[in-house]
Parts: C-alpha cells; sequence; structure tokens
C-alpha cells in the first residue's frame, strides 16, 4: 500500500525509469529514482559552472596579473616620490640649521672679541681708577660697571638650543636636530638663528651700554683731573711758579722699532691716554706743589708781625722786615714748610740760629732765631719734618720764629703762600 501511494501523482501512479545494460548474456537494469536524476543534475551544472570559471580565469588572469603589477608599480613610484620628497625637505632642515649654526657662532666670536675687549678695558681701567682713586676725584655717584660673565661657544644642537633659550628665558620643547625633524618645519621668523638674533642684540646692547657707561667715566674723571690740576697750576702761577712743559712730562724713556703705518686710534684707547695723561699731569702739579712751602712752619701759633716795613724793635724807625714772625715758647717744634734739601744750618748774624731749605723751582725758605737747629747742611726734608726748636738767638727781643720765604733770592709776603696753602688743603689731598 505504501508503494502504491508513492507511485501515484494527483491520483495517478508514476511510471519508474529503468534503465537497462546488456554485456552479451549478461542483462543488467537500475531503476533511476528523482533523486538519483537531480544529483547527476547538480554535479553537471557544478562541473560545468567550475569549467567555465577556470576558464574565465585562465582567460582573464594576464590582464589581472598585469593591472596588479601597474597598481604596484604606481605604488612603488608614489612611495619613492614621498621618500625623495622628505630627503629633500630633511637636507634644507639640515642645510638650514648648518647655515644658522655658522651665523651663530661667528655672531658669538664678535660677541667674545666684545668681551675679551671689555674684560682687559676694565683691567687698564682698574689701574686708572686706582691712580684715580689716590688722587682723590673719583666720582661717588658712578660705580665701577664690570663686564658681564663671558658667553659660552656653542653649537645649535642640543645644548645650543637650551642655551640659547636660558640666554631669552624661555625653554624649548623639541631639539631642532637631524635625528629629530618633524615634517612641519618651524616658521623663519622662530628659527633658531632668529631666537639667537634676538639674544645677540640684548648681549650687543647691553656690551654697547657698559662701553658707553666706562666711556661716560672716563670721561667725567678725566675732566676732574684736568680741572683739579689746573686750580693748582693757577695757585702756583699767582705765586710766581710756572711750570715748564717738561715738568709736566715724564722722562721719555728708551724707544724703537721698525716703522709701521699707524693704526686709527680707537675711541676707548684714546680716552684711557687721555685720562693717563690727564692723572699724570695731576700727579706732577700735585707733587710740586707738596714740595713748595705752601703749609705752616708752626701750626696753630699766633703772627705777630707780618711781612713788609715796620718800626725796627732795636732802631725804632723805619725798617724792611722781610719774613713774618710766630708767636712761640722757647723748645717749641719748628716743622718745615716744604720738601727740599737744607743748604745752610746754623749761626747766621742777626737770624741767630738760622735753617735755610731750598724747594727747588727757585724757591726757599728760612727760619730763625732758633734755640735748637735739628737738622744738617745736606739734609733731605718733607713737609711737616721738625728741623728745629723755637728761641730768641740773634736780633732777636723774645722767643719766637722768624719766616721767610724767598724767590730766586729776594723776600717775598710768606702770607701768599700760607693762603695758597689753604686753598689747596683740598686739591692736595
Amino acid at each position: 500500500m505504501t508503494s502504491k501511494t508513492e507511485n501515484r501523482t494527483f491520483g495517478k501512479r508514476r511510471q519508474q525509469h529503468i534503465i537497462i545494460l546488456a554485456s552479451g548474456d549478461r542483462i543488467r537494469h537500475m531503476t533511476v529514482r528523482p533523486w538519483m536524476a537531480a544529483l547527476a543534475f547538480s554535479f553537471v551544472g557544478v562541473m560545468a559552472i567550475g569549467y567555465l570559471a577556470a576558464t574565465s580565469y585562465l582567460v582573464l588572469r594576464d590582464n589581472l596579473i598585469g593591472a596588479t603589477m601597474a597598481r604596484q608599480a604606481r605604488m612603488q613610484h608614489d612611495y619613492e616620490d614621498r621618500i625623495a620628497a622628505l630627503r629633500a625637505q630633511v637636507d634644507r632642515v639640515t642645510s638650514r640649521q648648518l647655515l644658522d649654526q655658522q651665523v651663530v657662532e661667528e655672531k658669538v666670536e664678535k660677541l667674545l672679541e666684545q668681551q675679551v675687549a671689555l674684560s682687559s678695558r676694565h683691567g687698564k681701567l682698574d689701574t686708572l681708577l686706582d691712580r684715580a682713586e689716590e688722587s682723590g676725584i673719583v666720582a661717588k655717584e658712578a660705580p665701577v660697571v664690570t663686564p658681564p660673565k663671558p658667553l659660552q661657544k656653542a653649537s645649535l644642537s642640543g645644548d645650543g638650543h637650551r642655551a640659547i633659550d636660558s640666554l631669552l628665558g624661555t625653554e624649548s620643547s623639541t631639539e631642532a636636530t637631524p635625528d629629530n625633524v618633524t615634517l612641519a618645519y618651524v616658521p623663519l621668523r622662530d628659527t633658531v638663528a632668529d631666537r639667537a638674533d634676538r639674544v645677540f642684540s640684548k648681549v650687543t646692547l647691553s656690551l654697547k651700554t657698559i662701553e658707553q657707561e666706562q666711556l661716560d667715566r672716563i670721561q667725567r674723571l678725566t675732566v676732574g683731573a684736568t680741572e683739579t690740576a689746573s686750580a693748582i697750576e693757577t695757585i702756583l702761577d699767582r705765586n710766581g711758579i710756572k711750570l715748564e712743559p717738561t715738568d709736566l712730562k715724564p722722562e721719555a724713556d728708551a724707544l724703537g722699532g721698525p716703522y709701521l703705518e699707524p693704526q686709527a686710534p680707537q675711541r676707548f684707547e684714546t680716552s684711557l691716554d687721555d685720562l693717563d695723561t690727564a692723572l699724570s699731569r695731576l700727579d706732577t702739579v700735585r707733587d710740586t706743589a707738596r714740595k713748595l712751602p705752601f703749609a705752616n712752619p708752626a701750626p696753630g701759633k699766633e703772627i705777630t708781625s707780618r711781612f713788609g716795613n715796620r718800626v725796627d724793635p732795636f732802631l725804632g724807625r723805619l725798617a724792611m722786615h722781610a719774613g713774618i714772625d710766630f708767636r712761640a715758647s722757647t723748645g717749641g717744634e719748628i716743622q718745615s714748610a716744604g720738601a727740599g734739601v737744607v743748604t745752610a744750618a746754623g749761626s747766621a748774624g742777626g737770624y741767630g740760629n738760622m735753617v735755610e731749605i731750598d724747594h727747588g723751582h727757585g724757591i726757599s725758605t728760612r727760619y730763625g732765631h732758633m734755640s735748637r737747629v735739628l737738622v744738617n747742611v745736606g739734609d733731605t726734608v718733607a713737609v711737616g719734618d721738625t728741623i728745629g726748636l723755637a728761641g730768641s738767638t740773634g736780633r732777636s727781643t723774645g722767643p719766637h720764629l722768624h719766616y721767610e720765604v724767598r724767590r730766586n733770592g729776594a723776600a717775598v709776603d710768606p702770607m701768599r703762600f700760607l693762603n695758597a696753602g689753604l686753598k689747596l688743603n683740598g686739591l692736595l689731598n
């Protein structure tokens, strides 16, 4: 019943397909069922599709391979172009960096030369400042300017960047070295050279300021020394003491050497020479003034008789008094009014015990009526040295000091020298 049902289609019995195979006497038959036919057709279809696909692949393979190779060639070409562009950019960065480094190093060399020059000038200026300080003309309102710490020469890679950034007061986030180059190159306005330019501008301005302050200070010292020397010369001139040009110049040293074309004088060197000349002139006129009798031979003692005509105490008639008299007690110290050489020491007629000192420039002084002489002929004495003790020897009415100043042997009023000495006190210290 089941087989009958399977062979029915819409109420009719289906006929089965039978394949009969005969080989001689042997006969075989095979019933073809529907599923077997479907399987056979499917297999044939799959094989046909595979064959068509294989045939298509074989036909189109060359085109696909050619397209793939062309695409790879284009990609390789693009990569090579990109690599060439990157190398060119790296070369530009490296070249710019080397150029910047050369420029920076040249500027550093210039700054180092300026600083060495300033240090050298400062050393020369120190010597003159010491002389000016000893002369008492150093301007107190202007401190001595010292050069800044020397710049250290550095390259543009690594520490060079940090050195520039430290001078600028900034810190760099990256180092523009060939091993660390970014494709976004630093704009020209923000390159290392530009940052270095700002640094060098600041340092150069600072060095120029220091140099100008040194020049201003030298000028003030030169003017001060010149004015002081001129004031002393004026006082000496009023007292008949004229300094010859040879007196204001030191003795010439032995000089020599091959002749070379002169170099253009530098402003600073010229200023130093002017200051040195002014200080030398000041030292000369001061030394001259210190040797001359501008000091008081009897400090604190009263003047009892002045220079000029007076009534003679012994004759009672008018007579010339060639000096001035100082009240002094017997044994009181008598000091030299200036530096010089003793030309007379002993009894001298109306002077009693007298000392005469030659101070140069035709100026000499005499000290009379001493009770005791403490120097000998030929002795060299300085200003303020004790040369004897007051007394009343010779033509004298009582203990006192008779003091004379003579120019080329002629007596002059000692008060002119004493008054000049008061004016010179502030100029000789």
